[in-house]
C-alpha cells in the first residue's frame, strides 16, 4: 500500500522525484506539524473506538468490510488532494528558494480563487486588538446589537425555544471553556440578526458576544467594509482553498482562549435548503483546540423571509421566525478517544462533523414542525 501511494504522489510530477521531497518539506513546515504528519502516514496501522464509527444511514449503506475500504480509499484521496493543492499553488513560483519553502503550505490559495482585496493585514489586528480596537468594537458591536434585536423582536415575529440553553452557555460556562454554536444559514442576515433574541447586556458587550467567520469575497471585498466588519468580530474565510487557512487557525487560537464562535458548517448560504454534507472546516476547529469546546448546535427556519435571497434586499416587517436551541454536545472524550487511536486527521475531522450533521437532522425536523405549528 506505501509503494501505491508513493507511486501516486510521483506520478503528480513526472520524473522530479526532488520536488517531491521539497512538496513535503513544506507540508513539515505546517504551524500544526505533528497532525500534518499524520496525514502523510495513511497506512498507519489504527484501531477506532467503538463510538467512533460512523453509524450507518443513507450516505454509507455498504457491508463493513466495504466500509473499511471506502474509508482507506477516502483518506489516500484525501492526502493526494492536499499534495495536488500545494503543487498547484507552487506553480505559481519562479524558484524554490529556502524563503519560498519557509512559507506555510496550508495557506496557499489555488488560483482559481479569485481574492479582490488583499486581506493579509487583518489577521494580525485580530490577533492581538489594541484598546483603540476594543473602544471601536464596542460602539459598532452595541449599534449592530440593537439592530439586529430590532428587525427580530419589533419588526417580526420570533419565536426562541430552548433560549436559556444560548443563554447560560453564554454567560455561565465553566472559565477558559470555548464554546462553538453551530447552525443553518438561509439568509446573509442570520449573523448578526439572530443574536438579537440575546439579552442587550450579552448582544451589545463585544467580550460576550461571537466570533464569526465571514466570506472575503462579500464581506472584505474594500478597506472601509474590512474595518467595519473587523470591529464586528468578523474573521475573513475564503471559500475554496481548504480548511488549511489563516481563518481556521484563528478560530482555533480563540478556542484556546475560551471564546464564543460561530459557524455556519454548510459553508454557505442555502438558498435550496436541501439537506448538504457539513464542510470539515468545524471539525478541524474542534479536533485541534487546545481545550475542547462546548458545541451547541441551532436551527431557524424563516429567516431568508426577513430578509430574501432576491433583489432588492431589503428587511421586510412582520415575518415569522422560529429558532431552536438544541442540546449542547460535549465531544472530550469522543475527540481525545480520536487522538489516543492515533486516527488519521482527515477521519478524525470528518466523524467530529458527522457528529453535528446528526445533531442537525434531528434538529431541523423539530424546529419545522415547531415553525408550522406556529404559522398556523
Amino acid at each position: 500500500m506505501s509503494m501505491v501511494v508513493l507511486t501516486g504522489l510521483c506520478r503528480l510530477r513526472p520524473g522530479n522525484v526532488t520536488r517531491c521531497f521539497l512538496m513535503r518539506q513544506q507540508l513539515h513546515s505546517h504551524i500544526y506539524r505533528r497532525h500534518v504528519l499524520r496525514m502523510a502516514v495513511v497506512t498507519r496501522h489504527y484501531v477506532q473506538a467503538p463510538e467512533a464509527r460512523t453509524l450507518p444511514d443513507e450516505r454509507s449503506l455498504s457491508s463493513p468490510p466495504q466500509k473499511q475500504q471506502q474509508q482507506q480509499k477516502q483518506v489516500e484521496e484525501l492526502l493526494c488532494e492536499q499534495v495536488t493543492s500545494q503543487s498547484q499553488g507552487d506553480q505559481q513560483q519562479k524558484q524554490e528558494t529556502p524563503e519560498n519553502l519557509s512559507k506555510d503550505p496550508s495557506l496557499t490559495m489555488p488560483s482559481s480563487v479569485d481574492v479582490p482585496f488583499n486581506i493579509d493585514w487583518i489577521f494580525p489586528k485580530l490577533r492581538q486588538p489594541s484598546k483603540l480596537w476594543y473602544f471601536i468594537s464596542q460602539i459598532v458591536i452595541t449599534a449592530v446589537g440593537l439592530f439586529s434585536k430590532f428587525v427580530l423582536v419589533f419588526m417580526n415575529r420570533t419565536r426562541v425555544h430552548n433560549k436559556e440553553r444560548l443563554v447560560g452557555l453564554v454567560s455561565k460556562r465553566p472559565k477558559g471553556v470555548p464554546l462553538v454554536t453551530v447552525s443553518n444559514h438561509q439568509s446573509c442576515f442570520d449573523d448578526p440578526g439572530l443574536w438579537g433574541v440575546l439579552p442587550v447586556r450579552y448582544v451589545c458587550n463585544t467580550l460576550r458576544i461571537r466570533w464569526s467567520m465571514a466570506a472575503h469575497d462579500i464581506c472584505f471585498t474594500n478597506k472601509y467594509h474590512s474595518w467595519f466588519f473587523i470591529y464586528g468580530k468578523c474573521i475573513p474565510v475564503i471559500r475554496g482553498i481548504g480548511v488549511y487557512q489563516e481563518a481556521i487557525n484563528l478560530c482555533i487560537e480563540k478556542c484556546a482562549l475560551g471564546h464564543w464562535v460561530h459557524v455556519f458548517p454548510e459553508g454557505k448560504v442555502n438558498m435550496t435548503k436541501e439537506e448538504m454534507r457539513l464542510k470539515w472546516g468545524v471539525g478541524r476547529i474542534i479536533y485541534e483546540s487546545p481545550k475542547i469546546p462546548i458545541i451547541l448546535p441551532m436551527w431557524h427556519e424563516g429567516m431568508d423571509e426577513v430578509l430574501p435571497n432576491v433583489e432588492p434586499y431589503v428587511l421586510k416587517w412582520r415575518k415569522r421566525v422560529t429558532l431552536n436551541i438544541g442540546q449542547p454536545l460535549d465531544l472530550t472524550d469522543f475527540v481525545q478517544d480520536l487522538k489516543n487511536q492515533q486516527v488519521p486527521e482527515p477521519m478524525a475531522r470528518k466523524l467530529i462533523t458527522d457528529k453535528i450533521q446528526d445533531a442537525f437532522r434531528e434538529l431541523r425536523v423539530e424546529t419545522e414542525e415547531l415553525h408550522r405549528q406556529q404559522n398556523k
